[in-house]
């Protein structure tokens, strides 16, 4: 099955905000984030059922080297990312636009 990745303006903030963080930082730390949100993102298209429901209709994909994690749902072919968050941030995120 071909799968259509969509990510929402919530996930693309979430993204904004935290590749800024790495880039004061350190701009090959924002890059490496980058990347390895690209990888999560390509794994999703691969196996996107593969992880189980996590919280309602939503699955969730845990970053290897950074804390963070990815809410989506897969919905008729197309997976759905509605948020890209910090770990320390709350377990039952919220998720309206």
């Amino acid at each position: 099955m071909k799968w259509l990745l969509l990510i929402r303006p919530r996930a693309e903030s979430d993204l904004e905000s935290a590749r800024d963080w790495y880039e004061q930082k350190s701009p090959p730390l924002a890059d490496a984030f980058l990347d390895e949100v690209s990888a999560a993102f390509q794994e999703l298209v691969r196996q996107p059922e593969l992880p189980r429901l996590y919280f309602l209709n939503f699955r969730r994909v845990l970053l290897r080297r950074f804390p963070y994690k990815i809410f989506y749902q897969v919905i008729g072919q197309r997976l759905v990312v509605f948020r890209v968050l910090h770990v320390k941030q709350a377990h039952a995120p919220r998720l309206e636009e």
